[in-house]
């Protein structure tokens, strides 16, 4: 079933290339970039073997960055203010019509955004936490 295959390889490389844009975006904005990117990357060499050279480089720095944003109690500070500043802000997108873009959709993602971030930071401070634990 050749249309099928076709289908299956767009949805890949549509949902891959979205992964991989918000990911560079969030590069500069708060959010977990680099693990979008990895994300994006993993999808896309399923399709694309070229893209395979690529994945364990960013896998490694993903991974690294997550856990440089719990490493001291500043940066885990810092990275719950802008949970808090996510959530912040989709509620005000949500109340305040004035707003640019305001409505459900900047409020949903937004806070979608926060509880992502959220649980990377616990999921990367247990993995720090556990790293420095004696076994």
């Amino acid at each position: 079933m050749v249309t099928g295959r076709h289908f299956r390889r767009a949805g890949i490389l549509v949902a891959g290339g979205v992964l991989v844009l918000v990911g560079l975006a969030l590069l500069v904005l708060p959010g977990p970039g680099l693990l979008l990117v990895f994300a994006g990357l993993v999808l896309l060499a399923r399709e694309f073997p070229a893209l395979d050279r690529y994945v364990v480089p960013v896998r490694e720095r993903a991974l690294q960055a997550a856990e440089e944003s719990v490493s001291s109690p500043l940066r885990l500070a810092g990275s719950v203010l802008a949970v808090l500043a996510l959530a912040g802000a989709g509620v005000a997108w949500g109340l305040v019509r004035e707003l640019p873009f305001s409505g459900w959709s900047a409020r949903s993602s937004l806070i979608l955004a926060a509880f992502l971030l959220a649980g990377l930071l616990v999921w990367s401070r247990r993995r720090v936490v556990a790293a420095r634990t004696p076994r």
